[in-house]
């Protein structure tokens, strides 16, 4: 599955059932290779370090699965602002991501577009991406290496 509206608005339904529509919030989507689409939430804390990234419990979850992600998105609210914001996938989120290699669809900022966003895969988010050093031809490491 590739990224698209329907991901996106799953991440903002899950936003708008966990924080009402006057607070900050921000949600996940993530999309599994059958179709089926994983939801998350943030974990926020006083204690910073223990705070996790939106996708992080999809993530987790398809892994917990067995399963492969195909596409993300993060979105975010901020009270007075109209329109609801897709955030590129932080470091962290890219190499949990990049389990699953190089073609993963994340959603990323676009104010071209009327959505205010696109797809672009991890490979055009992260052209340089250091675990292809540790493969014989360059290339993007494949599940196999992360697993080891």
């Amino acid at each position: 599955m590739y990224l698209d509206q329907r991901l996106v608005d799953a991440a903002i339904d899950q936003m708008d059932r966990r924080w009402p529509a006057d607070e900050q919030g921000g949600a996940a989507a993530v999309y599994l290779d059958d179709g089926e689409i994983l939801t998350s939430v943030g974990f926020d804390n006083l204690n910073g370090g223990v705070s996790l990234c939106q996708e992080t419990g999809a993530i987790c979850q398809a892994y917990t699965l067995n399963r492969k992600v195909t596409a993300s998105v993060c979105v975010c609210r901020i009270p007075g602002r109209e329109q609801i914001l897709v955030l590129p996938p932080c470091g962290i989120c890219q190499e949990r991501l990049a389990l699953w290699g190089p073609d993963v669809e994340v959603g990323v900022p676009d104010r071209t577009s009327p959505a205010g966003w696109c797809a672009r895969t991890l490979r055009e988010v992260n052209p340089f991406y250091w675990g292809s050093q540790f493969t014989d031809d360059g290339a993007w490491p494949p599940p196999q290496l992360h697993y080891s």
